[in-house]
């Protein structure tokens, strides 16, 4: 198997119906300090003309435009999301969407002979998807490229605690062999899963039972705040561990040696609490040298080493926390007590946040786009590091999916030779640029009618053109949108 597969290029769009959170804190009385420093400061909503299928096929139809794709050398075009509303069709639709964009700009279809498949697992669909990508090219006969998209909408019910990271928008991945940014290690991706059951989820008999199933369709999750933090630090613990068995390597060293680290971020501190919890449990399991260096942090922190280090090397039943009606317990309350010492020192600061600062900002403005949320932290951290050419530690760049229900995947990449060259028109942004900032009314009534007075229409891109309404034996089309691409 050929190990010169990766990532050639991104492309992302977002809707422009923007809610600021400063706003949002006014109006339901939430402290915003507390809210900017732990979840951002907006997230955008999809429009009325809008779907996960639009949003997915305008970020990919950038994508072959910003990097003058060749239609015909396209052989996989994966769609990662959980946002899907078509049971029986998936990433062909998005193949349908191009085909008829192509046309608009004069251009031939995206080839005939190409794969389409649709991956669902949480926000780890797009990166399942990627792998199979990579999979494909390290096996293909010939020079095809593939196309993997992230695309979600992120909506939960008006007064409950995941409200603020609502969001929505699409990410688009170029992947070729030789790639022109990030090779991709498949060999040592780490891999993790647990059955969770309460986590995360999203079962239709919920909005059958609720009586929403109509024309505007909100699948809002099944969610329990503290337990999916639970069940998000373990996992990627797992997937970590895994990988670094992988590639053989003592894991402070791969840490001091990464130019930056991409995690998946349902909001912003969310990452960095994994991260910086992964690298104390790396020194558990550690030599002598480790053990030393987490001995000082126990220290500081007035905890016992060897406890600490026991439950570190533990393997907690997760899902006893749902079998004894218990979800709020802790699993690893010393190492969480440690990590909260651990945040004031200089070594969270220099290790951890530092490598992790990279497109933050930008990534405070989208809200959390699931499966999407990954990708466009790395197409926001490498266009900036590239355009403000900024000097990275070293060219290993470390990647960690996650989904709810759950599982993990750490991905270890590389940056290539001139890499800036493809990050520079990856373009985010500016597809962050347009937006209309929503008044309470408007967010409150496209949030619950899917409708909202004063709202300016797309103006490039994919748009729903129109729903089918027919059922009878001559033509049936109920339910099935029918799209149009706009500029």
């Amino acid at each position: 198997m050929n190990r010169d597969v990766g990532i050639s290029g991104f492309a992302a769009y977002v809707p422009p119906y923007r809610v600021s959170l400063k706003d949002w804190c006014g109006w339901t009385g939430a402290p915003w300090d507390k809210t900017r420093a732990v979840v951002g400061n907006s997230f955008r909503m999809r429009g009325p003309r809008q779907s996960v299928y639009t949003m997915a096929g305008t970020a990919a139809m950038r994508l072959i435009e910003q990097y003058g794709v060749d239609p015909d050398r396209i052989g996989f075009l994966g769609l990662g999301t959980e946002s899907s509303t078509d049971n029986s069709a998936g990433a062909v639709i998005i193949k349908g969407m191009l085909d008829d964009g192509l046309k608009a700009r004069g251009l031939p279809p995206v080839n005939r002979y190409c794969e389409v498949p649709e991956i669902k697992h949480a926000c780890l669909g797009a990166v399942y998807a990627l792998k199979y990508a990579l999979r494909y090219l390290a096996l293909a006969e010939n020079d095809r490229c593939a196309i993997v998209i992230s695309a979600d909408i992120a909506e939960y019910a008006r007064g409950s605690s995941g409200e603020p990271t609502q969001g929505a928008g699409a990410v688009a991945i170029l992947l070729e062999r030789d790639p022109k940014l990030l090779e991709v290690n498949l060999r040592c991706i780490g891999s993790a899963s647990s059955y969770r059951a309460v986590d995360f989820r999203k079962p239709v008999l919920r909005n059958l039972i609720r009586n929403q199933l109509n024309r505007h369709f909100q699948d809002l999750p099944v969610f329990n705040g503290k337990y999916s933090t639970t069940c998000y630090l373990d996992e990627t613990l797992h997937a970590l561990a895994d990988m670094q068995r992988r590639l053989h390597v003592s894991p402070p060293e791969y840490y001091h040696g990464l130019g930056a680290v991409f995690m998946h971020r349902p909001y912003h501190r969310m990452p960095l609490t994994a991260f910086a919890l992964s690298y104390l449990f790396g020194l558990a399991h550690e030599s002598e040298s480790g053990r030393d260096e987490l001995d000082a942090y126990c220290r500081s922190a007035g905890l016992e080493t060897d406890a600490v280090i026991a439950e570190m090397r533990s393997t907690p039943d997760v899902l006893r926390l749902v079998r004894e009606g218990n979800i709020n317990e802790e699993v690893y309350p010393l190492s969480m007590a440690l990590l909260k010492d651990f945040r004031a020192g200089h070594v969270f600061g220099e290790l951890i946040a530092s490598r992790m600062s990279l497109g933050c900002e930008p990534m405070k403005d989208i809200g959390n786009v699931y499966c999407a949320a990954l990708p466009a932290w790395m197409a926001a951290g490498l266009e900036e590091a590239a355009r403000e050419g900024i000097e990275l530690p070293g060219r290993d760049i470390l990647a960690v999916g996650y989904g709810s229900g759950d599982a993990a995947e750490a991905m270890p990449m590389r940056l290539v030779e001139d890499w800036q060259e493809a990050a520079m028109r990856i373009g985010f942004m500016e597809a962050l640029a347009p937006w209309q900032t929503l008044s309470r009314s408007q967010y409150e009534s496209l949030h619950d009618d899917g409708e909202a007075r004063g709202l300016e229409d797309p103006d490039n891109g994919f748009v729903v053109d129109a729903v089918g309404d027919a059922s009878n034996t001559a033509f049936s089309d109920e339910g099935i949108e029918y799209y149009r691409f706009v500029g």
